[in-house]
This record gives structure tokens, C-alpha cells and sequence, in this order.
């Protein structure tokens, strides 16, 4: 198997690899039957040995033929020339030469951007996704947060990236379940009721947003360092919780109420939608059958009065299932909301998004479900992700060393908005396109890299709308719009595609027929990052063609074909961009 190109630094070259990736794909399949019809090699081993050039004045494709010289008992070069008979007649090859023991092939440009005319419609982009996911469902457990606490920009990361690989596998025809696992249980709520008690009363909080509540937490934890016998009245009152206490309870709704009022309106900002809010105290009835089993099966044993399932044989630390003084924790609440996903949704994938901080912990939970004889625990994946740290170290809620993203969302916009009134002050809905363009740009550069890579936030980074970013995406979508406004109505049956057979316009058609290669290529890998780097890539290429050729002109077999141009890849920047979670402004 190659390995994706490198670059200097070591770090995978993305777009490197799905350029090669993608032109191989656009055409390999109808290739390799071709020549499959006419030998006795089989499809799916030319699909494999198929590969493409370093240098592209040797071909688009290259299928390298000392592989088949064993099989075929022949030498390379006469396998070539074997081969390249059997590709006579197909229009998408403009040319075919053997240079030794390889045959190059050469694609027909206006065959290749008459190809997209062929597709079941760009006036539905999304209807041409493969339906792989036809029947299989794939629940996706993301951002998660915490009651009581406001959403800052760590969690940015889980929500985004769940949030496009909710609509990629979408995309591709799976059932998608977004489950917001809501951190809803604990001792903290505890110390909040304490702190409530202590400095603000039930009513007040009731009025009041999520930031009043964190910061009675972090005063909390402030008095409690000279003060610990506070810690102690925070355990009785999680208690009286757990013991279902309708005072206690009273105070514990009020947390969620005010929490979920203020996140619901990050999510809708951030274009995010869950099926099941189910949090940890959804699975307080449902963990003992799952201890049940455990128990059954021998795998519980005590440790210093703890419930420990031992994972020695497998290089990992003890799992802790149950406390000495009988308090579950996060591991058996995960075991149990695993049971229950997989008895509510038959999910063929369980997807969890979140840092690679967890990586142990998920490894416990696997390898425990896999213990357990658990039907799906093969079908379970951490999505690992980077942390996000400040430029002055680590974050910390209860210390107050945070950045809420409700504040960066808004100068994002702030600066949006500025910058459109700017260059743009007669253009109508200034405030809808600011939001779009500064919320998209703020999504787009956390989508931007591979997900494991840590984050150092910088509010000049994110606020950076220069270069490779969402505003550049979306002013060429808008671009896109403006020009087939002009240009009006065209005909597909009348596009003369010599028109749009350039070197600039070869490469937007070679773009576009790749982008089911890589929203698959995305879900397969987890990997948002495909998708946001292609819309780059898209623009890129046709900025360059619009830059070196008019789209509206007086010949209207040349207009035709720029237009349909054109639309094809307003329609793919608008898919690919809802993919991700960002607008795509029809002016801007």
C-alpha cells in the first residue's frame, strides 16, 4: 500500500494525496474493465496497480504492466501494447503511449469536462453521493458538554467535527444519529448547590446566563482551598441527587435549563443538530445489568473495596467500574450507553468524538465491551482530536483560564461585518452575510487541519480571513452566483466543451469529478479536513480560470459551456460547504 506523500516536516501532504487519489478514481473503473473484457486480468487488479504519474507530461494515468508479466507469461512492454488495444474507442483517452514496460494514458479534455454533463444532474449535487450507507446506521456521539458550564473554545474542536461527519455520512445515504452525551452528573453539582446556597439564591440563578453560574463554580473553588470542609456539604448535596431529593433536584434542573438555553443557541450559530440528549444521568437505572454481566462472566473483580475489570494481559491499567464507597464512574455509564445505542439504533458504527486525552479510557471501554461479548464492540471508534491550549498555557474552568466561543463567534462577525460594509456598504443584509462569513470562518479553521493536531488559539489566527480560509471560499461561490446572473440561462445540448478544454478549465472539471472521491475519502479517514481543503482547491482553480477566461460572451456555444462550467462548481462550493457547517452568501 503507498503511503500518502509527506512533507518536509513529516506531516502527511493532503492535498498531495487526494489529487493523485482523485485523478486516479475519476476514470480507473471504466479503464480497467475495458481492459479486463479484453484479457484475463481481472477489474480489480488493474484498479490496483493503476497509478499516477510524478510528472504529468507522462499521462494522467500510468498502469505499469512487469506486475501482470508472470501471469501473462510476456514480456512488460508487449503486455503494454496488448493492453492499449483494448482501450481503442474509449473517449475519455485522448492518447495512450508505452514508454518500456508502462502504459500511459492520456485523458480527452472535452471529454473529461463533457463527463460532467453525464451525471444525473448538478442541480442536486447531493443526489449524486454514492448511497454506501443505504440500511446501515452510524451514531455519532459529539461535543458533549458539561451542565453548568458555558461552551468555550475547547469544545469548538468535538462539535465541528462531529457536526460535518453528522452530515458527510449523511451525505453518503447512512442514518446518522447525533447524540449530545451530556456531562450531567457528578460532584460538581454538588459544590454549585453549595455555592448557590452560600452567595445567590435558586431565583436569581433562574434569571441569570451560564456565565453567572461558572462563575459561582470558580468562587466556589476559591473558599474551598481554605475551606474544605466545603467539599463535604458539595458530597451531601450530590448524594441527596442521587437519591432522587426533590430540593436537591429542584436546583439540579434549574443548572440544565439555563445551561441549555444559552448552548442551543451556540449550536444554532454553528448549524448543529442532535437526535438524543441522552447525558450520564440517562444511564443511572441501566448500569447494573451491564455490572450483571460483567459479574456472570468473571470479569469483576475487587480491588481495595473498588469494582475493577483487570485488562493486565493487554498492557492496560485496571478499569474502574465501581468505587469503594459504590459511586459508578464515566467508564461504566459508557458501557451501559453502549448497550443501549446498539439495542435503540442497531448502529453499524459508533463513532465518539473527542480529545485524544481519552485515548486510555477508550481503550478500556473497547476492550471491556469486547470482553463482554458486547454485539458491537468492534464497530466502535474513538475519533481522537487535539487540545486546545491558550498561548499562555492550558485552559482551566474552574480556574477561570478559559475563552468562551460565544466571544469569538461574535468579533468574528464583528470583523466581518466591518470588512463587508467596507468594500460593500449598499449590499443588503449586511448583518446576515457578516454572520455567515465570520461563523464560517471561525468553523473553517478548525476544520482546516487534521483533526490530532493540537490547537494553540489565537484570536489573530482565527480572525485571519486572508489566504486559505471560508471567506475566500464563499467570495468565489458569490463570484460563481454573480456571473451566471449575468449570463442568464444556458444549454447544455449547445456547449461547445472546446471552450472549457484549457489548461485552467481541465483542472476545475478534474476537480469537480472528484468530489464524491473525497467526501467518501473524508468519512472514510473521519477526516473533515478533505473537505474544507478541497473547496480551497475548487476555488483556487477556478479563480484562475475566471481570471483567464470570460464567461459571458457573444458566442453562445462558448458562453453555454463557461456557464455550465461555472454553475457546476457554485453548486459543489455550496455542497461542500454545508458538508462543514458554513454558509455560501449569494453576494458578499
Amino acid at each position: 500500500m503507498r503511503r500518502p506523500a509527506r512533507k518536509a516536516d513529516g506531516k502527511t501532504d493532503l492535498k498531495a494525496e487526494r489529487d493523485k487519489r482523485a485523478e486516479k478514481d475519476m476514470f480507473e473503473k471504466e479503464i480497467a474493465e475495458k481492459i479486463a473484457g479484453a484479457s484475463v486480468l481481472d477489474a480489480e487488479e488493474i484498479r490496483a496497480a493503476l497509478e499516477v504519474p510524478k510528472d504529468g507530461r507522462m499521462g494522467d494515468l500510468a498502469l505499469p504492466c512487469f506486475k501482470f508479466a508472470g501471469k501473462l507469461r510476456k514480456a512488460p512492454a508487449a503486455i503494454a501494447a496488448e493492453l492499449s488495444a483494448a482501450l481503442d474507442g474509449l473517449n475519455v483517452i485522448g492518447k495512450k503511449e508505452i514508454v518500456g514496460g508502462y502504459l500511459n494514458l492520456f485523458f480527452d479534455r472535452e471529454a473529461v469536462v463533457g463527463k460532467l454533463a453525464e451525471l444525473s444532474s448538478w442541480d442536486g449535487v447531493a443526489t449524486r453521493g454514492e448511497r454506501e450507507g443505504a440500511g446501515k446506521t452510524v451514531c455519532i456521539d459529539y461535543s458533549s458538554v458539561n451542565i453548568a458550564k458555558p461552551f468555550h473554545i475547547g469544545h469548538l474542536s468535538t462539535t465541528v467535527i462531529g457536526g460535518a461527519l453528522y452530515r458527510i455520512f449523511g451525505y453518503l445515504g447512512y442514518t446518522v444519529v447525533g447524540i449530545n452525551h451530556l456531562g450531567d452528573w457528578g460532584t460538581q453539582f454538588g459544590k454549585l448547590i453549595v455555592a448557590v446556597r452560600s452567595w445567590s439564591t435558586l431565583d436569581e440563578v433562574r434569571g441569570k446566563d451560564e456565565y453567572f453560574l461558572n462563575s459561582l463554580y470558580v468562587r466556589y473553588h476559591k473558599e474551598a482551598e481554605t475551606h474544605p470542609e466545603m467539599d463535604d456539604e458539595a458530597r451531601a448535596w450530590f448524594k441527596r441527587i442521587e437519591d432522587g431529593d426533590p430540593e436537591a433536584n429542584e436546583y439540579f434542573d434549574v443548572f440544565r435549563e439555563v445551561t441549555m438555553r444559552a448552548v442551543e443557541k451556540i449550536y444554532k450559530r454553528l448549524k448543529i443538530r442532535f437526535d438524543s440528549y441522552a447525558g450520564e444521568s440517562f444511564y443511572n437505572d441501566k448500569m447494573q445489568p451491564c455490572l450483571d454481566i460483567l459479574r456472570e462472566k468473571g470479569l469483576l473483580t475487587e480491588s481495595d473495596g473498588a469494582q475493577v475489570v483487570r485488562l493486565d494481559d493487554y498492557d492496560m491499567p485496571p478499569c474502574l467500574l465501581v468505587k469503594a464507597d459504590g459511586a459508578t464512574l464515566y467508564a461504566t455509564r459508557d458501557i451501559a450507553a453502549a448497550y443501549y445505542r446498539k439495542q435503540t439504533y442497531d448502529f453499524y458504527k459508533c463513532l465518539y468524538v473527542v480529545a485524544y486525552q481519552q485515548n486510555l479510557h477508550f481503550k478500556q471501554l473497547f476492550k471491556v465491551l469486547e470482553l463482554m461479548d458486547f454485539a458491537g464492540a468492534k464497530d466502535m471508534e474513538h475519533i481522537a482530536f487535539g487540545m486546545v491550549s491558550l498561548e499562555d498555557g492550558a485552559m482551566s474552568t474552574r480556574g477561570g483560564r478559559v475563552v468562551w466561543l460565544a466571544e469569538v463567534l461574535d468579533k468574528a462577525v464583528e470583523k466581518a461585518y466591518n470588512i463587508v460594509n467596507e468594500k460593500n456598504p449598499d449590499l443588503a443584509d449586511k448583518d446576515k452575510i457578516a454572520e455567515s462569513v465570520g461563523v464560517g470562518a471561525v468553523v473553517f479553521s478548525a476544520l482546516w487541519n487534521n483533526r490530532i493536531k493540537d490547537i494553540v488559539f489565537s484570536f489573530d489566527k482565527v480572525l485571519n480571513f486572508d489566504g486559505e480560509t471560508a471567506p475566500y471560499v464563499q467570495y468565489t461561490h458569490a463570484r460563481c452566483v454573480s456571473a451566471l446572473r449575468k449570463g442568464g440561462a444556458y444549454n447544455i445540448a449547445e456547449a461547445d466543451w472546446s471552450a472549457v478544454a484549457s489548461n485552467e478549465g481541465y483542472e476545475v472539471a478534474k476537480c469537480l469529478l472528484s468530489f464524491e472521491d473525497v467526501v467518501r475519502t473524508a468519512a472514510r479517514l473521519r477526516e473533515p479536513c478533505h473537505v474544507t481543503r478541497y473547496t480551497v482547491e475548487l476555488a483556487e482553480k477556478f479563480n484562475r480560470f475566471y481570471i483567464g477566461h470570460r464567461i459571458v460572451v457573444e458566442d453562445k456555444g462558448v458562453m453555454n459551456a463557461r456557464l455550465f462550467l461555472t454553475d457546476c462548481v457554485e453548486k459543489t462550493l455550496r455542497v461542500a460547504l454545508r458538508l462543514v457547517g458554513i454558509d455560501a452568501p449569494d453576494c458578499m
